[in-house]
Formats: structure tokens, C-alpha cells, sequence
């Protein structure tokens, strides 16, 4: 049997397991043969084009991995491959199904089969049984339809490891994008909001494999090697033994210039671990820290119980090294969180200087706790993906809105890293509040869309008239900021000041087949000096040499 499996992926930078472990799944669980073929693609990719695709093979199942970003993509699809092919069977899986796919069937006569939870087994006995022509009844996790009723089915959890996605076909297909791997599945958490700990209790992977995978995908091609464990460090004695494995390995086996990505949870992270990370090779592993909110009741709400006092001295000690990339998240719109106390958790987090502090907004999901519970979670929702909240009743909707443009200043302005001097400048010395900042300037912006020149002289232009912002500090630390962030060394007419001194000290600084940016610091009387040379691995940014102006200009 001819079978296609199709994954969207949100950009074409990211890559996806799913299609390549259900494949992997085929080969260990089908008894007969059948060929299969994977079809990635993106949302964004033109709708004609893949489902000519996905038609001119002919397959007679068709399945689509299913999430939040592309479901509607997905449904899309389905609908007009079964116009183009009454004969093939349509099957829907992945988390964005697992937990509807009654309703679904209901709702869409196109689809014929849904699996819920893991796919890899069940993928493999409904490609038999379609085979054989024989029953569905004992395939767990299977929904479909038998007459007018629909079978209905527990969500498949395996006993035993998933098969090996990585082929040779996989890695010939990676082309220097976003590479994955995971060592275990399921979450010792249980968050409200969450999915993964619905998955049962954590299920670990030999560690052997892992660790061959871990060089495999090291030598891929790949610059990002994603763990895409729910928390990675909920057993120490694990993490430990990747992380030092990976250390060891590194600038020998693992490539200079691969970053392992971790995502963990922040206040049981043990010194062990801590002591490890502290010491990894500078831009070698980057970690996510999921704190949601720093309000305890809030977290006691949804299920998530933190020890708010050691996440904060956690993050603190894995950020002092600078050698690793420090990603932190808050949610807003979370049960009990009004704008004040989003307001102190938001300052806590900005005040730990991450590298990244992202500002999301509270999903409800099909499946987790508080969309299934309304009465212990009220709040108000978007019907359509991502299913969004609205408002709650500690958040109007008009406070969620100010909150989105909030989010666009802090993603702009602090997460890009183009404005770190000048942020450092607004909140230290001018002594401006950080949510207030960029709650005001994202509001006064409106969300604008514009190009990174017009959006700085928007930030010059309105920081500038404050009446406690040294107009000549604020431009010099913007200067500062773009010279170290953007290596075409282009200057916004907002921020230039003719001197003639300029060409002699681009003059005196410039070197042979090295470019070089050169700008004067007046409110220091000094000059700044760029080498385009070698990005910091964790910040992504130049170094800078600053030199006395009077006596580089007696060199020159």
C-alpha cells in the first residue's frame, strides 16, 4: 500500500520528527509491506502545489501531523486531497487532535481515521489492517467510523521506546535548518494549561541511542539541535550525563558553532547541573525557562508548583557566566493574574537580564485542564487557532490588547538585541520602570509595522522628549547599539552628526579586507571602534573598543 505522510511546518527553517518517526514506525510495526512517503512543506506554502504533491503519488492513506500553527493548513488540505482522491483514506494525528477527534469526525465527513496520542504503533497496525481489509477495533488510540456511530478510543501511550527517526533519507532532506531530538516523553508537571502531562509519567530513552543521535545531528549541517523534552532536567543524574556529554564532545565529535537547546524547569535545577552548564563551551547550549508568572497563587491555580525564591537565584547563577543563551517566558491572562501583579512579575523577570524574555499569551488548548474546566478557569477565548484568550476576570479585553502591543515593543526592542545599551541607559539610569517602558512606547507605537531604520528614529523620537533622557546620552548609546548589533555599520540619518573628523578616524581604524565601524561618542568625548569579525556566541553581537577622541585624533 502506497501511503503519504504530510507535516506544515510554520517556516521553512524549522524541520519536524513527526513524519519521520511515524515512517520509522511502519517499518518496525507492519507485518506487510507498504511504501511510504513524507511530504513536509509550510503554512505558508501554496495550497495547489501540495496537494498535487501529495496527489500525483496516489496514496491510498493519506496522514497529516496535526498542531496548534497548521491545523486549519491541515483541514485544508484534507479536504481538497479527498475531492482530488475519493479513494484514499484521510487520517489525522498529533496534539492539536488527540483530544477532539470525535468532534472532528463529526464535524468532517472527509476525514476517515484520527489517532490520538502516540502514532508511531498504531499508524503501523491501521496500514495492515487497511491492507488485509480486516478489523480497527483493537488498534488503541484509533477513532473512526463504523456506519453512523464512531469508535471512540483511549490515546495510545507506548510501553517501549519509538522507533529511530533518523535516516539517511531524513538527514538528506535537514538542509542547515532547526534539527530535533528527544530523550524522553511525558512531564512530571501537570500544568492547567499544558498538554504534556497528560502524556502519563516520564519515559526515558536508552541513553546510548541518545548520545549516538547527539553526533549525528552534530555533524547534520544543523546550527540548532533542539531537545524537545518537556522538562529536560527532571532527573538530574540524565541531564547531567548529556550535558557533560555533549561538553566533552565539543569542538572535536560536535562541530564549533551547534547549539543545544534545553528546555527546563528553572527552581529544581540542581547545583550539580548548574555547575555543568556553568562550565559548557560558550555558545554550546541554550536553555529555556518556562516560569509563567512569578505570582505563587496564580502558579498554585494552574497546577504549577514553583519555588518562586530559587527559580529567581537559579536563573541568576546561569546567567553570570554569559556562556549561555538565557530564554525566559511569562504568560499573560493566567487564572487570578490581573495587570498588577503582571506588572511585578514582568519587572522580575526583566530585572534578571535573560537574553530573551518572551511575553506569550495564555492558549486554551483542546485537552488541557482549562479549557475542559471553565468553571475553576473562567475566561473568554478565540474559537480559532491558537485558540488565544480574550479576557478573564482579572484581565479586560482591552488591558489584553495593550498587553499585545506591550509584547511587540519588549520583542522589538529587548528580545532583538539591537537596543541593549540603550535599554540598560532607560531602565538603570533614567530610572524608568521596565514594564512601563515598554507597555507606553508599545502603546504610543500601536504595534506599527515599519523598517528597522524608521523603528529607530520612532524610539529616538519618542524616548528623546522625555524630560529626564540626556537627549546626547541616549543617542550615543543607540549609535553604540547599532554598530555592535548590525554589521552593515549604517547609521540612521536620526542619529547622524556631520564632523569632518569622521573620515580621518574611519581612515585611521580601517584595516585590509576587515570592515570596520567608526562613530563618535560625544557625550564621552570618545570614539567607538566595530571589528565585523566574530559575533559573541551567547548575545549575537560585536565587540566594541572605545578610545579617548583627543588622543586618537593626535594619531590621525
Amino acid at each position: 500500500m502506497k501511503i503519504a505522510i504530510c507535516c506544515f511546518n510554520s517556516k521553512y527553517i524549522h524541520s519536524s520528527l513527526a513524519p519521520w518517526y511515524l515512517k520509522a514506525g511502519i517499518e518496525k510495526y507492519c507485518e506487510k509491506n507498504h511504501e511510504c512517503e513524507i511530504i513536509e512543506s509550510t503554512v505558508n506554502a501554496d495550497l495547489s502545489d501540495t496537494t498535487d504533491k501529495i496527489c500525483r503519488i496516489k496514496p491510498e492513506l493519506i496522514g497529516f501531523c496535526s498542531y496548534i500553527w497548521n491545523i486549519e493548513r491541515v483541514l485544508e488540505t484534507a479536504k481538497t486531497v479527498k475531492e482530488k482522491c475519493p479513494d484514499s483514506s484521510i487520517l489525522l494525528g498529533g496534539p492539536e487532535v488527540s483530544y477532539r477527534a470525535k468532534s472532528l469526525l463529526e464535524q468532517y465527513d472527509f476525514l476517515d481515521f484520527i489517532i490520538s496520542g502516540e502514532g508511531e504503533e498504531p499508524l503501523g497496525r491501521l496500514a495492515d489492517a487497511l491492507q488485509c481489509g480486516g478489523e480497527f477495533s483493537d488498534i488503541q488510540g484509533l477513532f473512526y467510523r463504523s456506519g453512523e456511530e464512531i469508535i471512540e478510543s483511549q490515546p495510545h501511550i507506548s510501553a517501549t521506546d519509538p522507533p529511530n527517526p533518523y535516516s539517511d533519507e531524513y538527514f538528506s532532506g535537514l538542509q542547515n535548518r532547526i534539527c530535533y531530538i528527544e530523550s524522553s516523553r511525558g512531564c512530571p508537571f501537570s500544568c492547567a494549561f499544558c498538554l504534556s502531562g497528560r502524556c502519563g509519567g516520564v519515559r526515558y530513552f536508552g541513553m546510548d541511542k541518545v548520545k549516538k543521535n547527539i553526533l549525528r545531528l552534530g555533524v547534520s549541517g544543523s546550527k540548532t539541535v533542539k531537545f524537545i523534552d518537556r522538562t529536560f532536567n527532571s532527573n538530574e543524574k540524565r541531564a547531567n550525563e548529556i550535558i557533560k556529554f555533549i561538553s566533552e564532545n565539543y569542538g572535536k565529535a560536535i562541530p564549533h558553532g551547534v547549539c543545544f537547546h534545553f528546555e527546563i524547569a528553572g527552581d529544581i535545577l540542581k547545583e550539580s547541573t548548574l555547575k555543568l552548564l556553568n562550565s559548557c563551551p560558550k555558545g554550546a547550549v541554550q536553555l529555556e525557562i518556562g516560569m509563567q508568572s512569578f505570582n505563587e497563587e496564580t502558579l498554585k491555580k494552574i497546577h504549577r508548583k514553583t519555588d518562586t525564591a530559587k527559580l529567581i537565584s537559579n536563573i541568576k547563577k546561569l546567567i553570570a557566566p554569559r556562556n549561555i543563551h538565557i530564554h525566559i517566558d511569562l504568560i499573560a491572562g493566567l487564572t487570578g493574574e490581573d495587570m498588577e501583579s503582571f506588572r511585578r512579575s514582568f519587572n522580575i523577570g526583566y530585572g534578571l537580564r535573560a537574553d530573551m524574555l518572551q511575553m506569550g499569551f495564555l492558549k486554551l488548548l483542546y485537552g488541557a485542564d482549562m479549557r475542559e474546566h471553565p468553571e475553576e478557569y473562567p475566561c473568554s477565548f478565540y474559537p480559532a487557532p491558537p485558540y488565544e484568550v480574550k479576557e478573564t476576570p482579572w484581565l479586560g479585553c482591552d488591558e489584553i490588547l495593550s498587553l499585545k502591543k506591550t509584547e511587540d515593543a519588549l520583542d522589538r526592542l529587548y528580545n532583538s538585541g539591537r537596543f541593549t545599551e540603550t535599554l540598560g541607559y532607560l531602565t538603570d539610569e533614567c530610572k524608568i520602570e521596565p514594564f512601563s517602558l515598554f507597555f507606553d512606547f508599545g502603546n504610543f507605537l500601536n504595534a506599527e509595522n515599519m523598517p528597522l531604520k524608521k523603528y529607530i528614529e520612532a524610539v529616538y523620537g519618542y524616548f528623546s522628549k522625555l524630560s529626564f533622557v540626556d537627549e546626547k546620552i541616549l543617542r550615543d548609546k543607540m549609535i553604540s547599539d547599532r554598530l555592535r548589533s548590525d554589521s552593515s555599520a549604517d547609521i540612521p540619518d536620526c542619529l547622524r552628526i556631520p564632523d569632518r573628523r569622521l573620515k580621518l578616524l574611519k581612515k585611521h581604524f580601517s584595516k585590509e579586507n576587515l570592515k570596520v565601524g567608526v562613530a563618535i561618542l560625544y557625550s564621552e568625548n570618545s570614539v567607538i571602534a566595530v571589528e565585523y569579525k566574530n559575533r559573541d556566541a551567547v548575545t549575537g553581537r560585536y565587540e566594541a573598543r572605545k578610545y579617548d577622541l583627543d588622543s586618537i585624533m593626535n594619531l590621525c
